[in-house]
Order: structure tokens, then sequence, then C-alpha cells
């Protein structure tokens, strides 16, 4: 990538830590929402290199992480169907459901493909006209838009064996469920990049605008992130919080409004259950009637029931802030990446496999 290299470059790392040890005085907590954040932060050794003031707190801002069990267990359940095919990214192969996993079901016999994109769903599809495709849509208004071109090519294609489980989620009324959490105790937001190009920087602003908590727009190259954190660093210790975009090379005020006329154009908001922080109000992407033959909850009838976390497992609290991974008592004792429990040890985004992978 063009100019990927000055925002690695270690003469400029070294000057921003250098203003974040003098500026930084008071103890403080921030949390980095994203799931890419969390990764690159343990990639480069940021936590290591930060002073002791300041922590740094991993969110549910991973998308498989945040899938809730229901959900899990209702994909496990399309895939036993006959004559379903299931397309699915990689990540949820591994999440145990109760009982099995996709991966697991695959092993039996279901007919389960990984994929890259919702357009290899389509030719799928398109190649197997006598099954029925299935595409797991989870994540955030990063992947969401491509999920809704998805759909409206399968409209124009005539597709008729083409269909969507739409569990997507949407980040800014998370920001507020963390903030009305009594529990949380969190003094700076580093807002996701991916997620702030769909949908801008003002998408945050009646959040800000309640709590008056520093809130920045993060890249993912260490520049990046250490520039994020000077920031907030800078407004608590100065007292004056604000909304700032530290990621203006790709993210706008309105974001991409075409891809936000997308959004609006097949889905339509309503309440999410989130793996940890329960129902959220308004939080989740679900397919207008318009697009109902495209919608795997409509056309499939599921019977899900029983479905519970993993025993012990401690993700919700991980996802929350709560505590860190090496807080639970499943981590590297019975969960590890080899043999997961809960979806923050499989996913690579996840907080556990993070700190399995970086800390040992």
């Amino acid at each position: 990538m063009k100019h990927a290299g000055e925002y690695r470059n270690p003469e400029i790392t070294h000057t921003i830590l250098e203003k974040i040890r003098q500026a930084s005085k008071k103890e403080v907590r921030l949390m980095e929402v994203c799931g890419s954040h969390t990764m690159s932060i343990f990639r480069n050794g940021i936590r290591q290199l930060l002073p002791d003031t300041i922590t740094l707190l991993s969110g549910p801002g991973c998308p498989v992480c945040v899938t809730s069990q229901w959900e899990i267990d209702s994909f496990i359940a399309l895939s036993q169907i006959e004559n379903v095919i299931i397309a699915t990214f990689g990540d949820l192969m591994r999440v145990p459901g109760t009982g099995t996993s996709l991966q697991k079901q695959k092993a039996d016999g279901r007919d389960i493909r990984v994929v890259y994109s919702t357009f290899d769903a389509i030719n799928i599809a398109r190649k197997n006209p006598d099954k029925k495709v299935v595409f797991l849509g989870i994540g955030f208004e990063t992947t969401a838009p491509t999920v809704a071109a998805s759909i409206l090519t399968a409209q124009k294609m005539g597709l008729d064996n083409y269909f969507v489980y739409s569990a997507h989620k949407l980040v800014p009324p998370m920001l507020f469920a963390l903030m009305g959490d009594d529990k949380v105790c969190i003094d700076g937001f580093m807002l996701p990049g991916h997620v702030s190009v769909i949908i801008g920087v003002e998408a945050y602003r009646p959040f800000f605008n309640q709590f008056c908590i520093p809130s920045v727009v993060v890249g993912f190259e260490p520049a990046d992130i250490l520039y994020g954190v000077f920031l907030m660093i800078d407004q608590l210790e100065k007292n004056r919080p604000q909304l700032e975009n530290a990621y203006r090379r790709a993210v706008t005020s309105q974001g991409n409004l075409k891809a936000r006329n997308l959004l609006d154009k097949v889905f339509y908001v309503w309440d999410a259950s989130w793996r940890g922080l329960g129902k959220i109000s308004g939080s989740g992407l679900k397919i207008r009637n318009e697009f109902s033959a495209f919608d795997a909850q409509k056309v499939f009838s599921l019977n899900v029931s029983g479905s519970k976390e993993p025993e012990g497992c401690a993700c919700g609290d991980v996802l929350r802030g709560y505590i860190a991974p090496p807080e639970c008592v499943l981590y590297k004792k019975v969960c590890s990446p080899v043999s997961p429990v809960g979806p923050c040890m499989v996913s690579g985004e996840g907080t556990c496999a993070a700190y399995y992978r970086y800390h040992g």
C-alpha cells in the first residue's frame, strides 16, 4: 500500500510514544472496539510500549465473537436441512454451538463451504440450481453493504436459490450499551476505522454528545494507533473530550453514501442480541419485506431450542472489558486455539486468541 511504510516508521512511532509518555499523568483505561485494532496492538507490541498509566482494553469488535449462541445454533440447524449448501466465512466454522459446530457438521457430510466474498456464494448458487445456498451474514457495517449488494444481484439475475441469514450488528448502539453498563470503566474509545469508512465520523455524534468521552477514529498501522492513543490522552489530561478523526486518509465526515444507501435499501434496523451484551436496541440489521424471498429466516423453518453458552466460558466478560483472557478459569487449561471453548479463542480477531498467540 502506498505510504504504508510511513505509518510503520520507527522514528515516527518513537516520536509519538515520547509525546504519550510526556503527556500521560493520570491512570486511564482506553478501549479499542475493533478486532483489527486488537490484533495490530498485539502484533506490534503496543501494550508493552505504553506507560503503566495507560491500560488498553479489547472490546466487542470481533464479528464472530459477538454473534449470539442462538444465531450460531441457527446456522448449524440450517446446515442440517436437506439440499442446503451453507456458504460462510472461515472464522465461523470452529465456533462451538450447543453440542456441535459447523466444522463438525461438515465432517459429518453436510455441504458447508468457506467463501471469501458474498459473490463466491452467488456463484455457488448459480452453479447449483438444484440446491438452496444460504450465506451466513455476520459482521458490522463494513461487510453488510456487500451482503446487501449480493441480494440485489441475486434479484437481478433471477436466482431463486440464494438466501442470506442476516446476523449483522451495528457499532454505535453497542457503544451506548457499554457506557450504560455500571460495571464498565472506560475513559476513552478507539473507534473502528473500517466501520467508520462506511458510516462516517458523524455517526458517532449522538453517542459523543450524550457521554462526552474522548472518542477517536483510528487506522490500523502502529503510528495510527499510537497517534489515536496520544489524542485521547491529550484530551483527558486537558479535560477537553472530543470526537476526532485520526484516519482522514480513509474516513470522511459522512462516510460512504453509496454503501449507506445500499444498507438502507435492503435492511431495516432491529433490536439484536449480542453475546455478552444481551439485547441492544436498534443494533442489528434484518432484511426488508421487499426482499423476503432471499431471507433465510423467513424461508426456512428453524427449530432452535436449548441454546446455552459454553459452561465456564468468560467470553462475555472479556468482550465487555470486565476481565482479560488470562483471568478466565478455562484459559490455556481447557480452552486453546486447538480446542476452543468460546468464540474469542476461535476468531482471528478474538481477544483470547490474540493473548494466546502473542502473550503465550
